[in-house]
This record gives C-alpha cells, sequence and structure tokens, in this order.
C-alpha cells in the first residue's frame, strides 16, 4: 500500500457535489435515511464507532489532513470484552500509531505464549523477526481504546461521543453520502454528510446489516466469554493457552472434554483476564452455556490460583469474534467495512485488536488517495483498493485458517495434535509463527519460508 502523507483537508468538500441526497421517498429502504439536498459536507470521511479499527483510521486519515469526523456511540473511558494481549503484531500496530507502549507507560510486557495441553506446558518465546517487535502486551481494553482515540483526536479528528449512528444517508443514485444517528443525552436526530464513510461498529454490523451486506455463516465464526479475577497469577512473563479444556481432573474417567480453547492472561494489578472462545466449527457452538462452561473448567484449576466465584471481580461477559473476512465486499457505493465489521478477526487463533488496526490503516491509505482525485471513476478505483490490499495481506492467510478452524472443531483431531505436537518444541515455534501471523516473508528461516510459500499457493478469500 502507498504510504500516507500530503496535506488534503478539505479535498473533498464542495459547493455543489454530484451525489446529492434524496427526499424521503416511498421506496425508501428500512432502516435508511435521507436527507434533504444539501450544499455542503460536514467532513472529509465519516468513521461510525471509535473501537481500534476506528479510532486507528481517524488518525492515519487525520495525519494526512483530511477532515474526520468520529462518531462513538458510549463515552471514553468505556469497557469492552476482550482477553486483553496483544501479540507483537498488535505491539507494532500502537507503535506505529505513536503509542507510548513501555512498562513505565504502564504496559504489561510478556516474553511469549505459554502452552498447555495433553499433560504437556511449553513455553515458547515470541521469535526474533525483523518486521515485529519481540515481545506482546497486556492492557485492560477500556485503556487501550481510550489511549488509542485521545491519538485520533491529537491528530486532528472530530470526536463526537453519546452519538448512535442509525442509519446510511443515501443519494438518488443509491451511493452512501452521508449517516443519521441520535446525537447527545437528548438522543436529538441529526444526520451528518462526507462523500466516505467508513463502518468500524464492531461485530454487530448493524451499518453494513442496512445496506444489505450480511455475514456469511459459511466462514468461521467464534464467540467468547471472559472474566476478571483477583489472583496471584497476576504477574506473568507470558500469555497462557489451553488447548484442552476438562469438565473434571484431566485424565480422570469420569473427565470430558469441553469444545473450546482457554486462557490466562496475568494484568500485573492484582487481577488476571481469564476466558474461553469457541469456534463454529465445534458441535457445541450453538448448545453451550458458555458462562457455565467458563465456572466448570476454572473449579478444576489449583484452587490456590484463586479461580473462584468469591474472587470473581465482575460478571462473565460474552462477544462475537467475527473471522475470516465473513461479511464481504469491503468496499460498496462510499462505505467501507473496517475492522470486525469486516469480519477481520485472525480465524487461526481469535486475536482481533491488531488486524482492526491494520484494517484501518489500510482504509485509511484507500481513502486519502481517493479524496485526492475528483469525484468518479478515479476515486472509486482508488476506494476499491482497499478490498484489494485485504485480501492481499490476509486473504490467503485466512483461507487456510478456515480449513484450520474446520479440523480443531473436531475434538478428536485438537486431541491428536495437542498430543503429537507439544512433545516437539521445533514444531511448536513453527506453529506458533503460522498461528499468531508472524512471519518474515523476506529476511526470515525456513519456517517463515514454508508459511510464505503455503499462503502464494493458496487462492484469497475476497
Amino acid at each position: 500500500m502507498t504510504a500516507i502523507a500530503g496535506d488534503l483537508r478539505g479535498s473533498s468538500s464542495a459547493s455543489n457535489p454530484s451525489e446529492e441526497p434524496t427526499e424521503p421517498t416511498e421506496a425508501t429502504e428500512p432502516g435508511q435515511a435521507t436527507l434533504p439536498e444539501d450544499s455542503h459536507y460536514d467532513a472529509d470521511v465519516i468513521v461510525v464507532g471509535a473501537g481500534p479499527s476506528g479510532s486507528a483510521a481517524a488518525y492515519w486519515m487525520a495525519t494526512a489532513g483530511l477532515d474526520v469526523l468520529l462518531l462513538e456511540k458510549t463515552s471514553f473511558p468505556r469497557e469492552k470484552v476482550c482477553g486483553d494481549g496483544l501479540t507483537p503484531r498488535g505491539t507494532r500496530a500502537l507503535v506505529e500509531m505513536g503509542i507510548d507502549v513501555s512498562e513505565a507507560a504502564g504496559w504489561l510486557h510478556n516474553k511469549g505464549l505459554r502452552v498447555i495441553g495433553g499433560g504437556l506446558r511449553l513455553e515458547l518465546d515470541w521469535p526474533q523477526l525483523a518486521s515485529f517487535p519481540d515481545y506482546g502486551l497486556v492492557r485492560p481494553r477500556a485503556d487501550l481504546d481510550h489511549l488509542l482515540v485521545r491519538q485520533a483526536v491529537k491528530a486532528g479528528a472530530r470526536l463526537h461521543e453519546q452519538t448512535s449512528v442509525t442509519a446510511p444517508v443515501l443519494s438518488r443514485q443509491g451511493r452512501v453520502v452521508g449517516v443519521q444517528a441520535k446525537a447527545g443525552p437528548d438522543g436529538a436526530v441529526r444526520s451528518y454528510r462526507a462523500p466516505v464513510v467508513l463502518a468500524c461498529d464492531g461485530v454487530s454490523g448493524r451499518f453494513a446489516l442496512a445496506l444489505g451486506l450480511q455475514r456469511n455463516d459459511r466462514r468461521p465464526m467464534g464467540v467468547a466469554v471472559r472474566r476478571y479475577y483477583t489472583s496471584p497469577r497476576t504477574n506473568d512473563d507470558y500469555l497462557e493457552s489451553w488447548l484442552e479444556l476438562w469438565d473434571g481432573p484431566p485424565g480422570a474417567d469420569h473427565a470430558k472434554l469441553l469444545p473450546g480453547y482457554g486462557w490466562i492472561f496475568g494484568m500485573g494489578d492484582g487481577s488476571v483476564n481469564v476466558g474461553l472462545g469457541v469456534l463454529n466449527s465445534s458441535a457445541g457452538f450453538q448448545k453451550t452455556n458458555y458462562r457455565t462452561l467458563l465456572t466448570t473448567w476454572l473449579d478444576n484449576t489449583p484452587e490456590e490460583w484463586g479461580l473462584r466465584e468469591e474472587n470473581a471481580l465482575c460478571p462473565t461477559q460474552g462477544a462475537g469474534l467475527p473471522m475470516g473476512f465473513n461479511r464481504t465486499p469491503h468496499y460498496r457505493d462510499g462505505v467501507l467495512l473496517v475492522g470486525d465489521s469486516s469480519g477481520s478477526v485472525n480465524p487461526f487463533n481469535g486475536e482481533g485488536i491488531p488486524y482492526a488496526m491494520e484494517s484501518g490503516k489500510f482504509a485509511a491509505e484507500a481513502v486519502v488517495q481517493a479524496l485526492a482525485r475528483p469525484q468518479g471513476p478515479g476515486r472509486e478505483r482508488a476506494l476499491a483498493g482497499y478490498p484489494a490490499a485485504m485480501a492481499q495481506e490476509w486473504g490467503a492467510y485466512y483461507r487456510l485458517g478456515g480449513a484450520f478452524v474446520k479440523l480443531i472443531g473436531n475434538p478428536a483431531v485438537m486431541r491428536a495434535c495437542t498430543r503429537h505436537g507439544l512433545p516437539h518444541p521445533k514444531l511448536m515455534r513453527f506453529v506458533l509463527k503460522l498461528l499468531a501471523n508472524l512471519s518474515d516473508p523476506h529476511d526470515g528461516d525456513a519456517s517463515d519460508r514454508i508459511i510464505t510459500a503455503l499462503t502464494r499457493l493458496t487462492p484469497p478469500l475476497r
């Protein structure tokens, strides 16, 4: 992708735009709004949602000089369901945005991933690569999102909190030229106009749904639940992943293997973030009470870890994990789907934050180039560069991830992989690179070259 540069502020503003909104008519689609004809735009671009994807996109576009209107339905700081752990890919995305990720700034650093399964325990350090730092991070999502949105505002984005977008605004030609929203504590209905809109509204994808862009149920989807506990395990140099979850002591005759995988991430403040995820390839996906499942698993962890009800700091909360490009197209008629709205979560490991931030950057690059061109075919070609960049960057990798999800949905396959893979650290270091998408395609070792070859031979998803 072309680097973001230049000053394009106001480049899309027009006294006589070619795509005027229509007056409301009987043909208007439910859930879509229209505006009376107007003679100006309220911004160069509107970003719906100020999570990691929206804030990252707003930051990069504002840095390039665009007038960015960032609309967020809640107020900061606000909580989001998340594992709170970042691999080096997430670390890189934060560093690129100028975020101070030092321990002095409140970040907990980690060395790698601890994998537990099949009666074995293996600590895998993050790989030494030119493309990524060699450490991951832990930070509560409430803090992380607040830091990111502040960085976007510092770059020049205009943040409107408590502004809940309810519908797209269409031109006569059916192009999105703005949004309708309920703004402020009184919920006053307002309309905002811009030649480009970024839908960064998360897993619900309400903006995309209003345009008829449905999720593809044949592509991966996950559900995760998490809870915070006070625990002596709060300080940990490794993120911890459990590949097997049991409803009793592992190996006991009556113990059953539960669907999904678990995690325990120390927060460094006296608490731990504990959770589990289940994939839609699992037979238990639609039948499982995830909160009960989490409690059942934790009741069989060592008593001294403190992962019991009396030490819980909050209720168990859950969220969807939209994976593997399960909503496309990523661009249509003036709207770019970004982050979770586009199904950008990594199907190999369920990681979403770095992909949300990176997709925000890809979207920003396309918009900056598009708004440097007049309205018309040239602008559309630039905007079409966004789904092309997504497909080039992750399309083949996500197709492989979809196959992986189907395989591990079978408990017998998952158990075999765990029991036969974990005893081989060299193999597991390769698996870590693959699952975390951490490789150097040009300057890496043999494992990097194998991963590169696999993705080059795989047709990309779009």
